[in-house]
């Protein structure tokens, strides 16, 4: 383990699921919660939150295939594919039916979890993502004040060739543009993401996972079929997301709390740790 990472007191295992090896951490006991992180972090992404959920839940924090010290295939980067694969992690680790939090890409991958195992999901909560065919592909729209990276991401092979060695360069603008206090990602944060970044294929993988959105779209439409009935808590940042995440689940559940977060961007777990923490404990302390 890198030296950023060894500080902190969690157990580090691999398991090999869905035929690859997942790396991820566990901590705690009690009822399960699997926290799912976005692009471009990993597991390391929820380093404040998971001592304190610890204290009452086994907290099972994956590294998504392609990220961080999991394998890195060339194909499966469809949220389908990705859900499969921890969904194998939590029966082979004996939990039949878990609580998911899933920040961006992990949101996408939390959600459909939920929708194709829902009876194996006690809670859901996302954070910061709207999901495909529920609203992503308005903020993906340029031309209507979108974000530009979607379509960058998607363009087979260029964005690795154009990005490979300018890894922190690359990375560091997303930390600081849509963040509400860049301070908040701190300067060993960025460290511990560009070193797993620059890992032989990472780049590769975490740009497969945009381009896999479209086939997201059309599983997404299978799902509007059948309302998920599990809690559910959506929260967005204040100059992010916003309350447009949980308003686009409306359609999708029948039961959704959650809103928008003041002075918060889109790293919700880095940038507002505390209120993360509140909500979390509540959530998950309701019967």
């Amino acid at each position: 383990m890198n030296n950023n990472t060894e500080k902190f007191n969690f157990e580090h295992r691999v398991a090999n699921v869905n035929d690859i090896n997942l790396h991820y951490v566990i901590a705690g006991s009690g009822d399960p919660i699997v926290l799912l992180h976005g692009w471009p972090q990993t597991w390391y992404a929820w380093k404040d939150i998971i001592p304190e959920l610890s204290k009452s839940h086994t907290v099972i924090v994956p590294d998504l295939r392609g990220a961080g010290l999991s394998d890195k295939p060339k194909t499966g980067y469809d949220k389908l594919t990705l859900a499969q694969d921890i969904h194998a992690l939590s029966e082979k680790l004996g939990f039949s039916q878990v609580s998911l939090v899933g920040h961006d890409l992990g949101g996408m991958v939390a959600f459909t979890y939920a929708a194709e195992y829902p009876e194996n999901v006690k809670k859901l909560v996302i954070l910061d993502v709207l999901i495909p065919g529920l609203g992503l592909e308005q903020i993906m729209d340029v031309a209507n004040g979108g974000m530009w990276h979607f379509g960058f991401h998607m363009v087979p092979d260029l964005p690795e060739a154009l990005i490979t060695g300018r890894e922190r360069l690359y990375l560091d603008y997303f930390f600081k543009h849509v963040t509400y206090n860049p301070a908040s990602i701190k300067e060993e944060d960025l460290a511990e993401y560009v070193r797993a970044y620059s890992a032989p294929g990472a780049l590769r993988a975490g740009f497969e996972a945009y381009r896999t959105l479209f086939e997201d779209r059309e599983h997404t439409k299978k799902y509007l079929e059948k309302k998920l009935n599990m809690p559910i808590l959506a929260y967005g940042g204040e100059i992010s997301v916003g309350d447009n995440l949980r308003q686009s689940l409306l359609s999708v559940a029948n039961n959704v709390e959650g809103g928008s977060i003041p002075e918060c961007g889109h790293f919700i777990p880095e940038e507002k740790p505390e209120f993360l923490i509140k909500v979390l404990n509540s959530f998950f302390s309701k019967a």
